[in-house]
């Protein structure tokens, strides 16, 4: 993959059309049309339509990782025992990325397309270790599950909200979820 102005472009417009239409019935003629290049071109800039995919998610992906990453070992500069300071730092990374989340929301078979379910999977495992400890009760685990499913849900479907009245809203639910 090249990271170019064009390259940004092209995920722009993938993005969009994705959204319009879904994974699977968006074409790369369509979005190169939609760009103003030729296939050929889309394809010197992404050599498959998995890489142009798994370019859009790549970014929420490194983030999180690299977030989960940072809280476990020590290295996050916030309170790792602040459940709303974590969910909160969690909230940030999701609300950047909130257009992949709708997308996943419109069709969560991609998730599984880019093997990337698994991945998924293992940061609602990770999140209710930081939260609940090593050894989690099935409450405590479904608490989990509802709050940080349902913090990436509000930041896909409530565009209409400012950021900074979204993530109060969304913390103050999450917590009160987590009990």
């Amino acid at each position: 993959m090249r990271t170019t102005e064009t390259a940004d472009r092209i995920r722009a417009v993938a993005i969009e059309l994705i959204a319009e239409k879904g994974v699977a019935q968006a074409s790369l003629r369509e979005i190169a049309e939609r760009v103003g290049i030729s296939k050929p071109a889309l394809y010197y800039h992404f050599g498959s339509r998995e890489e142009l995919v798994r370019s859009l998610f790549q970014p929420l992906v490194d983030e999180v990782s690299a977030l989960l990453d940072d809280i476990e070992s020590g290295s996050w500069p916030g309170d790792t025992t602040d459940r709303r300071a974590v969910l909160g730092a969690y909230f940030d990374v999701t609300y950047r990325h909130r257009n992949i989340t709708k997308l996943v929301m419109q069709d969560p078979s991609v998730l599984a397309d880019l093997n990337l379910a698994a991945e998924v999977t293992d940061w609602g495992r990770r999140l209710t270790t930081l939260l609940f400890g090593p050894a989690p009760t099935l409450a405590q685990r479904t608490r989990a599950i509802v709050a940080v499913g349902g913090l990436s849900d509000c930041t896909a479907m409530l565009t209409d909200v400012p950021e900074p009245d979204l993530k109060t809203a969304v913390l103050d639910a999450v917590c009160a979820t987590l009990g």
